[in-house]
C-alpha cells in the first residue's frame, strides 16, 4: 500500500506505484495547468519531478502549476532539450553535450562539423516550432548504467558517456524520450512538446567542454523561453534596450575604459572612467567613516599556508592564482577576509571594543575561465568594497539589521529602489557544526524579519564557511543584479585563532560578518552605466558641463566662465574650436554630458549663459550665479549620507 499525502492533508492510497500524471487524473484538478510536482519520500529530501515520475513509496506531494515560480525553469530546461532535438534532426553528425537553464533562458553545447551561423539559428528555431506542433509526449525512463553507456557510445554521444561516468553509483540513470529523440537528464520536464510555444534563439558562442581549455571547443546556442507571447515580446524588447546601453559599447563611446587580449579579464581605465570610479569610492569612504568603519589595506599576495588554514585552499583552489618565490608558494588573494582577521589578531581586544568594523577597497584575483569573462561584469581582477565586522553573538542581529538598512540607503542614492532579498543556506561542502549553522541562518532570517523585508530561501547555496543574504537590485529596464551580500561566519575566526576577552575575562572567538554593498566596484560601474544608458547622474558624470563659444568674440568670456566653475570644484571643459555651434552641441550631446553652456555675443552683453541639459531641445538663459546654485542643488540631491 502506498499513501500519497497532499499539503491540505488529503490522502490517496494506491495498491502499487503511481505516476504523478495518474494522481492529477484521479484528483481531477486541471491537468493542463499542472506541469510537475514536489515530492518528499520517506527516505529522501524534497525534490521536484515531472508528471511521468513514478512514486513507489509513501510520499508527500505538492503539485506545481503553470503560474508557480518553478514553472519557468521547467519550461526553459524542456526548451533546451527541444533545441537539441531540432539540431539532431537537422544535422546528423551533431553530438550534444549539456543544456542547462540560465537566467531568463537556456543554452545547449553542441559539437558539429558545420559551424553554425545566424541563418542556421533561424532554421533550427523553425524546426523547434515544428516539433512543438507535433505535441510529442516527453517521457522519463530509468536505464541500467551499463546499458546507457553502451547505448550512447554506439550512437557516438561521448559527452553523454562522460556525464554518466560522473553520476554516483547507485543513483538512477534517467533518460527522457520525446519522439525519436533520447537524452540523458535528471529532469523534470513538461509533459509534452506542445507546452513549448514561446521561445527565441538569441546568439552563438564557443565553450570548452567542462570549461577546460585543454578540452575541445563546442558551439553554444543561447535561447530564451516564456509562458506567454506577451512575456517573450517584453523580454526581447528589453534585450534591444540592453543592447543599446551595453556597458562595453557605452564605455568605448564615452572613453571610460577598454579591454585587450594581452590582459584577459582585466580593465584599462581611462581618465573619464577613473573619475566615475573615484566619485563612487569617495562616496563609499563617507559611508565607511560615518558608520563606524575603519579603512584598512591587506597584501595582494599571501603564503598558501594561510589559505590552507581558512579552508580556501581545499574549497577554492581551482579559482586561485598562485606564484612562487624563493621556494615558497603564494596565492593572489581571491578575497580579503583572511587578511582582515590578521589585522584583528594584531592586538588582543576587549568585548568593550566590539563591534569592530573594517572596510577595504580590496583588489582581488580569481581564475575565471576565459569563456565566462564578460566586460566589467565578470573579471579575473576586480576591486571589492569589502568589509568585515567582528562582534559578539549578542550583537549579531543588530549588526545584520544595521547593514541591511545602510545598503538600502546606498542603493537609493545610486538610483535603485527595487531590492529583493534571498537567504542562501548551508551547502553540502562546508565547515562548522550544524549548531553553528543553525545560529547563523537564524540570525540572518531574524534580521530581515525585524525590518519587514520579505525574502526567499536558496537551499544549499551558502558559502562553505557560512550562510548569506544576497541583495539583488533591479535596473531601469527590469534586469536583476545580485550585488550586495552579508555572510555570518562562526568558523573562520576559530580557524585563524581570532579572539577577544569577554566580560568574564576569558578569551572567546568573535563572530565574523562578511559584508559588501556594491560587490565588485567594476561590476557595479558596469551596472550603473547600463542602468543610466551612459547618462550618469551629475555627481557621477566625468564632465559635468561643457562650455561652447559661438564665435571668437566670446572666447574670453567663455574662459572666464570656465575659470569660475573650475574654482567652484565643478568638472567642466571648454570647446573653443572654430566649428558651428550646432555641431558642437551634437557632438557633446552624444558624449552624454549633463549640461552644455552656450555663450556668444548676446550672452556676453547680458552677462548670462544659455544652458542646455542632456535630452532637452530648448536652450534657456540664466545668470552664472543661478546656474551654480542649480548645479549645487542637483549634486546635493544625490544623497544625505546615513549617520
Amino acid at each position: 500500500m502506498i499513501i500519497i499525502t497532499f499539503p491540505d492533508g488529503v490522502q490517496i492510497r494506491y495498491k502499487d506505484q503511481v505516476t504523478v500524471s495518474q494522481l492529477i487524473t484521479d484528483l481531477d484538478c486541471g491537468s493542463e495547468e499542472i506541469v510537475a510536482a514536489y515530492i518528499s519520500l520517506e527516505s529522501k529530501k524534497l525534490e521536484i519531478v515531472d508528471t511521468s515520475f513514478s512514486i513507489k513509496n509513501n510520499a508527500q506531494v505538492r503539485l506545481i502549476r503553470k503560474n508557480d515560480n518553478e514553472w519557468l525553469n521547467i519550461l526553459r530546461h524542456s526548451t533546451a532539450h527541444l533545441l537539441a532535438y531540432a539540431v539532431k534532426e537537422l544535422f546528423e553528425d551533431a553530438k550534444i553535450a549539456i543544456g542547462p537553464v540560465i537566467e531568463n533562458g537556456f543554452y545547449y553545447d553542441i559539437a558539429c562539423k558545420k559551424s553554425f551561423n545566424e541563418d542556421d539559428l533561424k532554421i533550427i528555431e523553425k524546426r523547434m516550432i515544428d516539433i512543438s506542433l507535433r505535441n510529442e509526449s516527453i517521457v522519463r525512463e530509468e536505464w541500467d548504467r551499463n546499458f546507457a553507456i553502451d547505448f550512447f557510445k554506439n550512437k557516438g554521444e561521448f559527452y553523454k558517456v562522460d556525464l554518466i561516468s560522473k553520476i554516483p553509483m547507485g543513483e538512477a540513470i534517467s533518460i527522457y524520450r520525446e519522439g525519436n529523440f533520447l537524452d540523458l537528464c535528471r529532469g523534470p520536464h513538461v509533459p509534452s512538446t506542445g507546452h513549448l510555444k514561446y521561445f527565441k534563439l538569441l546568439k552563438l558562442s564557443g565553450a570548452y567542454w567542462h570549461g577546460d581549455s585543454n578540452n575541445e571547443m563546442l558551439q553554444r546556442i543561447y535561447g530564451t523561453a516564456w509562458s506567454t507571447r506577451e512575456d517573450l515580446d517584453k523580454y526581447l524588447e528589453m534585450l534591444k534596450l540592453a543592447e543599446n546601453s551595453d556597458h562595453r559599447k557605452v564605455g568605448r563611446d564615452l572613453d571610460l575604459f577598454h579591454f585587450q587580449e594581452e590582459a584577459p579579464g582585466l580593465v584599462f581605465w581611462h581618465a573619464n572612467g577613473l573619475l566615475v570610479w573615484q566619485q563612487i569610492e569617495s562616496y563609499m569612504r563617507d559611508i565607511y567613516s560615518k558608520n563606524g568603519y575603519k579603512e584598512v589595506r591587506t597584501p595582494q599576495i599571501i603564503d598558501i599556508s594561510l589559505w590552507k588554514k581558512t579552508g580556501h585552499w581545499d574549497n577554492y583552489r581551482e579559482n586561485m592564482f598562485t606564484v612562487s618565490s624563493e621556494n615558497r608558494s603564494y596565492a593572489l588573494k581571491p578575497m580579503n577576509c583572511p587578511g582582515h582577521i590578521q589585522i584583528f589578531n594584531s592586538k588582543l581586544h576587549s568585548y568593550k571594543e566590539l563591534p569592530i568594523r573594517y572596510g577595504e577597497f580590496g583588489c582581488c584575483h580569481r581564475n575565471e575561465s576565459s569563456g565566462s569573462l564578460h566586460g566589467l561584469m565578470r573579471l579575473r581582477g576586480f576591486t571589492q568594497d569589502d568589509g568585515h565586522i567582528f562582534c559578539t553573538e549578542e550583537q549579531l542581529h543588530e549588526e545584520c539589521t544595521l547593514f541591511t538598512k545602510l545598503l538600502q540607503k546606498v542603493y537609493m542614492d545610486f538610483g535603485f529602489t527595487d531590492i529583493t532579498y534571498c537567504i542562501a543556506t548551508r551547502p553540502k561542502k562546508r565547515v562548522g557544526s550544524d549548531l553553528i549553522w543553525d545560529k547563523a541562518e537564524s540570525a540572518l532570517m531574524d534580521s530581515l524579519n525585524s525590518i519587514n523585508c520579505d525574502f526567499s530561501i536558496n537551499e544549499g547555496e551558502g558559502a562553505f564557511y557560512g550562510p548569506k543574504i544576497e541583495y539583488t537590485l533591479r535596473d531601469a529596464i527590469g534586469r536583476s543584479w545580485q550585488c550586495g551580500t552579508v555572510q555570518v561566519d562562526f568558523s573562520m575566526p576559530n580557524l585563524l585563532n581570532a579572539e577577544y576577552v569577554n566580560s568574564e575575562d576569558c578569551r572567546q572567538n568573535p563572530v565574523m560578518i562578511h559584508r559588501a554593498i556594491l560587490g565588485s566596484m567594476e561590476r557595479f560601474i558596469g551596472i550603473l552605466v547600463e542602468h543610466y544608458a551612459g547618462v550618469m547622474p551629475l555627481w557621477l558624470a566625468p564632465t559635468q558641463a561643457m562650455i561652447c563659444c559661438i564665435s571668437e568674440q566670446s572666447i574670453e568670456y567663455a574662459r572666464s566662465i570656465y575659470s569660475l566653475l573650475l574654482s567652484k570644484k565643478f568638472r567642466v571643459e571648454i570647446d573653443l574650436r572654430n566649428e558651428k555651434i550646432g555641431r558642437k552641441i551634437r557632438e557633446h550631446s552624444l558624449k552624454k554630458i549633463p549640461y552644455i553652456i552656450v555663450v556668444g555675443e548676446n550672452e556676453k552683453k547680458d552677462c548670462n549663459i544659455s544652458v542646455r541639459s542632456h535630452g532637452s531641445i530648448n536652450l534657456r538663459q540664466m545668470s552664472l550665479e543661478n546656474f551654480i546654485i542649480h548645479l549645487d542643488s542637483d549634486i546635493s540631491m544625490r544623497r544625505v549620507v546615513a549617520s
